[in-house]
């Protein structure tokens, strides 16, 4: 692997429970603090345990261990309990947790793919080995659309009758590791009836346009998410944009991550785009704006 495609990953270790460490990428994260008091939501899902003020904005808090199945933690427990507040989709969102470990570096190439034996129901895209323990990577946009199941269906996106014409002449392929982002994703186009190609890391994604350019049906446009196992999209890019056989797509970094380095970061390896999920209307009019490039 060139050396310039290496992007270690700050990852912040937490638990749910008192043995089973949790991982969740420090780019997600605004802030890490105490439990504070909360205002109970009315007619909210039961996993959401209230709201708090932070920064001058009511957000909702979610007891994670709740959300993913686990025993809610108790009055008592959330005496000694941490809130990490995030900035995932366009949204600020406090999870509770037990407790947090500490911030540890991990390079995306070391995280294993879940084993499919845990079906599609697992909160967790990946696993990776820190200090001889394994860390379980939390699929947090899984968790979220478990809680606000309103969140994963996407309003209709109004398109010309070329602009459709235009969608259905590509080849496109969609990488993400999440169950909920692809489905996201795959919806947008369905609803148009654009035909696509769907992997769920970035080496079957490279290998997919290896194959598909040998055909002579090369990908003109790449969509995939950034943290994912094994090769991730910063990397898939860098890969992509390095190969001198490969017809070079328009490539749109698409993720979750509500950060101006990400956003950098994707425009160094050769991006594109970055786009933070999910506005379907936003995803469309992109990739058209790639079919527009010649």
């Amino acid at each position: 692997m060139a050396e310039g495609t290496k992007h270690p990953q700050k990852l912040l270790l937490f638990y749910l429970t008192s043995h089973r460490p949790f991982g969740l990428g420090t780019l997600k994260i605004r802030e890490i603090m105490p439990f504070v008091p909360l205002t109970k939501l009315p007619h909210s899902h039961s996993a959401v345990v209230g709201t708090m003020s932070f920064r001058g904005s009511a957000v909702p808090v979610i007891d994670m261990a709740a959300a993913v199945g686990s025993p809610a933690l108790t009055a008592e427990e959330r005496k000694t309990a941490s809130i990490i507040v995030t900035d995932i989709q366009r949204k600020e969102i406090g999870f509770l947790v037990r407790s947090v470990r500490k911030i540890v570096e991990a390079d995306w190439k070391d995280v294993m793919s879940p084993p499919q034996s845990l079906g599609d129901r697992a909160f967790i895209t990946g696993l990776v080995t820190i200090e001889d323990e394994i860390v379980q990577l939390l699929d947090v946009e899984l968790l979220l659309a478990r809680v606000y199941p309103e969140s994963v269906n996407p309003r209709e996106v109004v398109l010309t009758d070329v602009q459709q014409e235009t969608l259905k002449g590509l080849n496109i392929l969609l990488v993400d590791d999440s169950q909920v982002a692809r489905k996201q994703l795959s919806d947008a186009l369905d609803s148009k009836d654009v035909t696509y190609f769907v992997t769920t890391n970035g080496q079957d994604a490279l290998d997919l346009m290896i194959n598909a350019n040998n055909d002579g049906k090369p990908i003109d446009i790449l969509v995939s998410d950034i943290e994912m196992p094994g090769l991730d999209g910063y990397e898939l890019t860098f890969n992509v944009r390095d190969s001198n056989s490969l017809r070079q797509p328009y490539i749109i970094l698409h993720t979750s991550l509500n950060s101006e380095m990400s956003v950098s970061y994707a425009k160094q390896v050769g991006a594109d785009e970055a786009l933070t999920k999910f506005d379907a209307e936003e995803l469309l009019h992109a990739i058209l704006r790639g079919a527009e490039r010649d």
